[in-house]
């Protein structure tokens, strides 16, 4: 495919060469392949699809936080957390878990969050994505020569020990900020180019940029999810392509370094690679979801009266936490320890639950197992 130059690679007064990004869009960006044109349209339908989909689930809200925790995880993980999406879970639902690093994947969550709500009415821009960064690192792990929410105003790169054997190292600070100038117009551009393609560049742009000293990554996979709902494309945030960019890490970088080096095209075509594929795969799941739940809620309005209610109230806590124990069953029902442990015996004998973690008398923590699985596998 045909190169576009996005950079231009300029020897520094300390020796070192960094790559400044021409003015962008840069001429020739959207002289795209057919091929390409009609994976973009592919793509779109499919994301359309599964919004449609997913706007069908009763109790949407529960399910769309495993969607937003599955990304989460990812997202985090492809920056080196060892915390599972259980982990995350865990800590969501108030249960203690030996993993450190989860306050990773609830501070993403909670920059999601708060992004979602503020571009409801607050433009996407270089303001709001500053606002994220630093809902996203101020007091997580390992942040503390991170400046949370402000672009840095020294030099940064990627891999390397030193920036002399660095993969990657971007503009310095004053080219930075006008990039970041062009960049932000090129978010409110809707008419250059088909919407995913649009996004595509976005992210790519972002992380050729590389405005903060740490969290570019993850800053950047979130906007993917606010464009994605800036430009009408979804109405719940169910698109979420981390877990894609965590299986082809490899790939991902490797795409990602390309553009930097004019490889435009590559990138698009990975990128809506992603974008068909996390389509295609939140539909089975959406599919697989419903099943189960219309399954155990007939299993549940089965029970005597009595028992079928406490039961229903607690198995709608599972679709938005699926990993319990008896004590925060209690704290979101108000049920006594022996009624909470109740449910969860009867949740066992009818296939919903199992034990996950036995680790004391009053600390075994149970798994909505199919259900969790539906989301990861």
């Amino acid at each position: 495919m045909k190169k576009v130059e996005i950079c231009r690679k300029i020897k520094q007064s300390s020796g070192y060469l960094a790559s400044i990004p021409q003015p962008f869009p840069v001429k020739g960006i959207f002289n795209i392949d057919q091929s390409i044109l009609n994976k973009a349209t592919k793509a779109e339908r499919l994301v359309g699809k599964l919004d449609g989909i997913t706007q069908t689930l009763p109790d949407i809200e529960f399910f769309l936080k495993m969607f937003a925790y599955k990304d989460a995880t990812s997202s985090s993980q492809i920056e080196g957390t060892k915390a599972t999406m259980a982990d995350a879970l865990e800590a969501s639902a108030g249960i203690e878990t030996g993993q450190s690093d989860a306050s990773d994947i609830v501070f993403y969550i909670k920059a999601l969050n708060y992004g979602l709500e503020r571009i409801k009415k607050f433009p996407l821009s270089l303001r709001l994505i500053r606002e994220l960064h630093k809902k996203l690192m101020a007091g997580a792990r390992a942040t503390q020569f991170c400046d949370p929410g402000e672009f840095r105003t020294s030099q940064n790169w990627i891999g390397g020990l030193n920036i002399r054997d660095a993969a990657y190292i971007p503009p310095p600070a004053q080219e930075m900020n006008k990039a970041l100038d062009d960049f932000e117009k090129f978010l409110h551009d809707d008419d250059s180019t088909l919407p995913l393609i649009h996004i595509a560049y976005a992210h790519a742009q972002f992380e050729t940029i590389h405005p903060f000293l740490d969290g570019n990554g993850r800053t950047g996979r979130l906007l993917i999810t606010f464009l994605l709902n800036k430009k009408e494309l979804t109405e719940n945030p169910v698109v979420f392509l981390s877990s894609f960019f965590k299986t082809h890490k490899k790939m991902y970088y490797d795409k990602l370094m390309a553009y930097h080096d004019g490889h435009i095209f590559e990138w698009l075509d990975f990128f809506l690679d992603g974008m068909v594929q996390t389509a295609e795969d939140g539909i089975l799941i959406s599919k697989k979801i419903r099943s189960i739940r219309d399954h155990d809620m007939e299993s549940v309005q089965m029970l005597a009266k009595r028992e079928s209610k406490s039961s229903m109230q607690v198995l709608r806590l599972l679709f938005t936490d699926p990993i319990v124990n008896s004590k925060s069953i209690m704290d979101a029902t108000g049920f006594t320890r022996p009624g909470a442990q109740k449910v969860i015996d009867r949740f066992i004998d009818l296939g919903i639950l199992e034990l996950y973690k036995d680790e004391k008398n009053y600390d075994r923590k149970y798994i909505y197992r199919k259900y969790y699985d539906a989301f990861i596998n």
